[in-house]
């Protein structure tokens, strides 16, 4: 084993300084404005479509959600306002289609009055997080002809309601992230909302009302919580809860920090003591037990804000990896015995290819090679650059960002939320990445009292290690200059192509509907097991395709900033059929299913191989 490691390592070398030189060629032709293929980039099967094709439509304005996220500002250079916010897509309602919660700030000092602060709060309500319930057409033959239930495109119109109050979600924290998943397996999915300060624990009800339920699964942490995820880790049916957290923060007693030209400005993690992350584990019976210490998250500090999980070592037990702000990423091994390992730095995914550790702030893992293991891209600060992380297998990692493509272009922005998905279904995953710096920009307006805003980026993963930079094509709203945090993943409107919806900080939310990924095959399924069919996040699938490729995909929630996705797994397939679906799930069961249409949804159900409902 060790000689077949050694020699592929040989590989990865010998092509490093050839893909150097592509990289270095991609880079150019992107500079002087050359848009399509450049030769050896990638097979033609995958190569971008017009230059002047937009990829996202953004339809905030149309579908009903005005959300505008409020900091707190106060003209302090408080650390906390530069960090949050995330948002989710979940189906709260299970009505079939993607509802949407935005995670909401307040004011920051104690007793502090929101309408008083340098960008004040113009609201009769308090600032608080915001369901939206999504009223899809689902465009039955019954309305088909008529066009109030079409866009103009004919993909069916759907609308946002505000129904935070009616469902009773009094989200008032100063909010981070947030996370869902099913916690009591009724078959309903509840919310985890961090903050900084106490967390909180909403409860579905499944008559359209959530009811908080902190104090009794104790899963509050007083901590500053940032993203979470719900994941089975000791394979016992139950879904448990990891939590990063951030920094620890005495508002009374806040330092006063300064930029290189002696301006006052925000700081950074490096004047604050790091803390722990906590791993919460579900007791079965409503309550969770805090298994930090036993397990042995514990043992290693460090200033966390993206987590993601995924099997990385192709054991069938789920690991973690949490990226860390300015200290080296822990990747958290499965030992099946109820404990973890940090292997980050032997497996060579704590630092990065010149051995530092940099400022993580998001974070996601995806086979984007089909090699059928699942990688790793972490987005960082400015003048760093974001990393990818191969997995050679085994969980042993090699930094090439560089080789990729995503050197250069990311050394310009802050990047936090990220995640790899297909935007154009071609089979391939491409990658997002939502930008807005942490220090104050030098050139920015100097009436401008929150000058940290940039253009966000979207990369074309060419089918062969290597990403183009498709930022232009992405939409005008990768074209503003915002402070932009969380992304959430989703097909909004079951058109089968991947939305997005984005979260600025002390700006507004957008939807971006995707306008290019229904044209190629897919196929959406939803995995879901136990009596009350409730999803299964870290499943994982092996799609065998009629052109002879194997894809693998994964069900989640978790990955990129502070956000929660779509738990249904869409797969592109290009010009391909289904062949063939394995799933593997989170108990280690494996079963097969030979006939799943694609163009479509469907529910595999755990133990109802070959059947399909």
């Amino acid at each position: 084993m060790r000689g077949v490691r050694q020699s592929r390592r040989a590989g990865a070398d010998f092509t490093r300084i050839s893909l150097l030189v592509v990289s270095c060629i991609l880079v150019i032709s992107q500079m002087v404005g050359v848009s399509g293929q450049v030769s050896g980039s990638g097979p033609a099967s995958n190569s971008p479509g017009p230059s002047d094709e937009t990829v996202f439509d953004d339809v905030t304005d149309e579908v009903g959600v005005s959300f505008h996220h409020y900091n707190g500002l106060t003209g302090q250079f408080l650390f906390p306002e530069i960090v949050g916010s995330g948002a989710a897509l979940f189906d709260f309602d299970n009505d079939g289609d993607l509802d949407l919660f935005l995670v909401q700030g307040t004011a920051l000092e104690p007793g502090g009055d929101p309408r008083k602060t340098l960008v004040p709060w113009r609201d009769s309500a308090p600032p608080m997080g915001r369901l939206y319930r999504n009223d899809l057409n689902t465009n039955t033959s019954a309305d088909r002809a008529s066009a109030r239930t079409q866009r103009p495109d004919g993909r069916p119109r759907m609308s946002f309601t505000d129904v935070t109050l009616p469902s009773r979600l009094d989200a008032r924290g100063y909010g981070m992230g947030v996370a869902t998943g099913d916690i009591n397996n009724d078959g309903w999915t509840d919310l985890y909302v961090t903050n900084f300060g106490a967390n909180q624990m909403w409860v579905n009800n499944g008559d359209g009302t959530f009811a908080d339920a902190t104090a009794k699964t104790e899963t509050g942490d007083g901590r500053w919580g940032t993203s979470a995820s719900f994941l089975d880790f000791d394979r016992d049916g139950w879904l448990d809860l990891f939590v990063t957290n951030y920094v620890q923060i005495d508002m009374s007693d806040h330092p006063t920090c300064y930029a290189a030209n002696s301006a006052k400005d925000y700081c950074g993690p490096q004047a604050f003591p790091p803390v722990v992350d906590v791993l919460f584990r579900n007791s079965g019976d409503g309550t969770f037990e805090d298994v930090s210490v036993a397990s042995g998250i514990a043992a290693e500090f460090g200033a966390g804000l993206g987590v993601v999980t995924d099997d990385f070592d192709g054991d069938g037990w789920v690991d973690v990896y949490v990226a860390n702000d300015g200290s080296p990423n822990q990747l958290w091994m499965n030992r099946r015995d109820g404990t973890f390992r940090n292997q980050g730095l032997l497996g060579g995914a704590a630092v990065n290819r010149d051995g530092q550790a940099e400022a993580g702030m998001g974070v996601d893992a995806g086979d984007f090679n089909g090699d059928g293991h699942p990688d790793i891209f972490v987005t960082h600060l400015m003048e760093e650059t974001d990393t990818l992380y191969v997995n050679l297998g085994e969980a042993v990692f090699e930094d090439r960002t560089i080789e990729a493509g995503l050197g250069l272009q990311s050394r310009r922005h802050t990047g936090f939320g990220t995640l790899w998905f297909d935007y154009d279904n071609d089979g391939w995953l491409d990658l997002v990445v939502a930008n807005g710096a942490v220090r104050s920009l030098e050139g920015a307006d100097g009436q401008d009292v929150y000058p940290l805003g940039q253009p966000n980026q979207l990369f074309h993963n060419t089918g062969e290690e290597t990403f183009l930079d498709f930022s232009a094509q992405a939409g005008p709203s990768f074209q503003l200059a915002e402070v932009s945090r969380g992304l959430a993943f989703g097909d909004l409107d079951n058109d089968g192509d991947t939305d997005v919806v984005l979260s600025n900080s002390n700006g507004p939310a957008r939807v971006l509907l995707n306008a290019v990924g229904q044209r190629n095959r897919w196929v959406g399924m939803r995995l879901v097991g136990g009596e009350a069919g409730r999803d299964m996040p870290g499943a994982r699938i092996e799609i065998l395709t009629s052109d002879g490729r194997t894809i693998l995909r994964r069900s989640r929630t978790d990955g990129g900033y502070a956000s929660a996705h779509d738990p249904r797994v869409l797969v592109g397939l290009g010009a391909a059929r289904v062949e063939q679906v394995r799933v593997r799930w989170p108990s280690g069961e494996v079963e097969q299913w030979s006939n799943v249409p694609d163009s479509s949804y469907v529910t595999l159900r755990e133990g109802m191989s070959p059947a399909l409902e």
